[in-house]
């Protein structure tokens, strides 16, 4: 069974790598919230953890897409 990935863009996202401006897609990947860049190879995986490291402030709510 091929199951096909939801990818969203970010809108007004700046790739950290490349600096292309809407070019950055969020989706899941085995469970984890991984970012890509269209134009270059960038690729960051975050775990839960990862995300709750680098949030700071306080967090109203964590959005998760189906």
């Amino acid at each position: 069974m091929n199951t096909k990935i939801k990818k969203r863009f970010v809108a007004g996202a700046k790739c950290p790598k490349c600096q292309a401006k809407d070019s950055i897609v969020l989706f899941k990947e085995n469970g984890i919230e991984t970012i890509e860049c269209t134009d270059c190879d960038y690729r960051e995986q975050q775990t839960d953890d990862k995300v709750a490291k680098k949030a700071t402030g306080d967090v109203i709510g964590v959005f998760k897409p189906d």
